[in-house]
């Protein structure tokens, strides 16, 4: 596999996961922080979660165009980066006596963030200019790079929640996450400047190139606001593993000393590193014979997998999660991790390859952009959605996003001929 893929993945492969560390680290305990510390009920902290989120993969908008016309992809991520740092420093200086911390804390990661994920995903696009029939897999690697540092993150987390029992000690490990990206960024950029759009002559010259039809134009980006819309139901059953399964894991689940609710999200992320290789060898073969699943089939079977997921909670919840009393088995939602896992895989780095192969050129940041764009609608959704945690059944709760799920599968086959058009 080495030797096929550019190298330039792999210093985006320990990039992100490094800022996915900081991330998800936070992700972990920010839900936990303002329960237990800022003490913000339900109401609020799903308004705060989704607003956050929202922020998030609103800004890789403003990053794109950033990245495309005005400071170039390897600048844009290092002023994402370092506001990223300073974002978790203010948050670990916060407290409830320090709101103002805690709040521009919220603002710096979450604009930082936008700016830096777009033009990383951008990189990766630009890596596989020359090899498209390796850019699945491509980012499938790279976002195994994004769930390394997942997995790592909450488990530093659960460490710190045992051993400090505060949570400011995991967003002082986050900013140091940070800080190790942009270290290892400066040592790697000889391998990154050349996919550059604002340093390769190469790349400009190939955008210059680049002839669409008007008509076809407005086509490729009707398709790609059509995959918008569906990626955005997707993502209001994902962000429930930091909020109502987080809250499901924290008031329905039994506890144990290193089986904590910021611990759960660590299965995610792990199974990513141990689904993604196989998966990969599986749809390599499948390629040998021409019979590899298009990208939107892959998109579709995903989705039908998340409706499964949230309907193992709504099983867990008839079994007894409905009564908020610790008595659940943490297998409820571990196996629920696993499905949403296996589905996170068929869309997120799924998604993303299919933006970069339909996108025009000239505008691709900025359609990446509106790929996180449709997960921050998705992610304020959700956090909207995770405000009734405590208004309904939580069987009820989890009902409505599997259904939703299977709905947004069934809009993939709506507009199925359109999306294999342009992009397998």
């Amino acid at each position: 596999m080495e030797r096929k893929h550019p190298s330039g993945i792999w210093n985006l492969f320990v990039i992100e996961m490094w800022e996915r560390f900081g991330f998800y680290i936070m992700s972990a305990v920010y839900v936990l922080y303002m329960e237990k510390d800022l003490h913000f009920d339900d109401a609020k902290k799903g308004i705060l979660y989704g607003l956050f989120l929202f922020a998030s993969y609103t800004f890789p908008l403003l990053g794109g165009w950033l990245g495309d016309k005005v400071m170039g992809q390897l600048r844009t991520i290092r002023l994402g980066a370092a506001m990223m740092a300073l974002g978790y420093v203010a948050m670990a200086m916060s407290s409830l006596d320090r709101l103002g911390f805690f709040y521009a804390g919220l603002a710096l990661i979450a604009s930082g963030t936008g700016i830096f994920k777009v033009n990383m995903s951008v990189l990766v696009g630009n890596l596989y200019r020359n090899k498209p029939e390796l850019k699945d897999a491509g980012f499938n690697i790279y976002y195994m790079g994004v769930n390394l540092g997942a997995t790592i993150g909450p488990a530093v987390a659960t460490v710190f929640g045992v051993v400090f029992e505060d949570y400011h000690y995991s967003f002082w490990a986050a900013a140091i996450g940070m800080v190790l990206a942009l270290l290892i960024m400066q040592v790697g950029q000889k391998n990154l400047r050349r996919v550059d759009t604002s340093q390769s002559v190469e790349l400009r010259e190939q955008n210059d190139a680049e002839f669409i039809e008007t008509k076809e134009f407005w086509q490729r980006i009707a398709t790609l606001c059509a995959l918008f819309f569906i990626a955005a139901l997707f993502w209001i059953p994902f962000y429930q593993n930091g909020l109502g399964m987080t809250l499901f894991a924290d008031r329905s689940t039994v506890a144990y000393k290193f089986l904590r609710p910021e611990t759960y999200l660590i299965f995610g992320a792990l199974f990513i590193l141990i689904l993604t290789p196989p998966l990969l060898a599986l749809f390599g073969w499948l390629r040998k014979y021409d019979r590899e699943p298009s990208t939107p089939v892959k998109i579709f079977f995903g989705l039908l997998i998340m409706g499964f997921a949230m309907f193992i909670m709504v099983i867990a919840s008839w079994m007894g999660g409905n009564s908020d009393t610790p008595i659940m088995s943490p297998m409820w939602l571990i196996s629920s991790y696993l499905f949403v896992t296996l589905a996170e895989i068929l869309i997120s780095p799924m998604g993303q390859s299919y933006v970069s192969k339909v996108a025009p050129s000239r505008i691709q940041g900025l359609m990446m952009g509106g790929w996180f764009a449709s997960t921050a609608l998705g992610s304020l959704s959700s956090g909207i959605f995770g405000s009734f945690y405590s208004k309904m059944t939580h069987d009820q709760y989890f009902m409505l996003l599997s259904g939703l799920s299977v709905f947004a599968a069934m809009l993939v086959l709506v507009f199925m001929k359109n999306l294999r058009r342009f992009g397998n």
